[in-house]
């Protein structure tokens, strides 16, 4: 039991380094989560504090998820009796809540797409690029990043159906993990789904 309540503390601890409050203070003077959206997250960065600081939390947040599969993956090496891939699992949904949830930050985070990528390239980086070519590509054509993150979070589950264990970094079922995952980015994205509905989701310009 010690193990993945240890990867659960650290990953968490990671997650609540919440990088879009910190370098919008350091290089704007204010706190992302006070503008534009109110997003602590990437999008709200590049419209609110400028392309270099959006770049550097997207790549700081990527890295929270691969640092945190990093060090589970560490710790089943050390215990050799531990499950390996719930240790995996149990890092990838706490780094995620923590990102959500940060407890350095007053419990009001982003919603955790980039970690998310993170995640996703750790654990088998084919479905990871599934995922964000295909998101990628819905936010081109409607130029609203949540339509892209949120069929994302969707497909998600719907690949982990047609890939065996084996292709996983360490083997175990996926699936109803992948469904977790899924239903926190929804929730995350809660907001934006009562706007895509209502016909009033923000934009992105890309000429900007």
């Amino acid at each position: 039991m010690a193990p993945y309540i240890i990867i659960a503390i650290i990953a968490y601890a990671i997650g609540s380094i919440n990088f879009s409050v910190i370098f919008s203070r350091k290089f704007a003077g204010f706190d992302v989560r006070e503008k534009g959206s109110g997003n602590a997250g990437t999008t709200n960065m590049l419209r609110t504090v400028g392309k270099k600081a959006a770049a550097i939390t997207l790549v700081c947040d990527i890295l929270k998820g691969v640092v945190s599969i990093l060090i589970a993956l560490l710790i089943s090496k050390i215990v050799k009796e531990a499950d390996g891939s719930l240790l995996v699992q149990i890092a990838g949904v706490c780094v995620i809540i923590g990102h959500t949830f940060p407890i350095f930050f007053e419990f009001k985070g982003g919603k955790g797409i980039a970690t998310s990528l993170g995640i996703l390239i750790m654990t088998n980086w084919q479905i990871g690029l599934i995922c964000l070519v295909f998101a990628l590509v819905l936010m081109i054509l409607t130029r609203m990043v949540s339509v892209g993150s949120i069929a994302a979070a969707i497909l998600y589950p719907v690949l982990t159906l047609f890939l065996g264990s084996e292709h996983y970094i360490v083997e175990g079922n996926y699936f109803i993990y992948s469904i977790i995952l899924a239903v926190i980015i929804l929730f995350n994205h809660r907001s934006n789904i009562k706007r895509l509905l209502n016909g009033t989701e923000n934009k992105i310009s890309f000429k900007k």
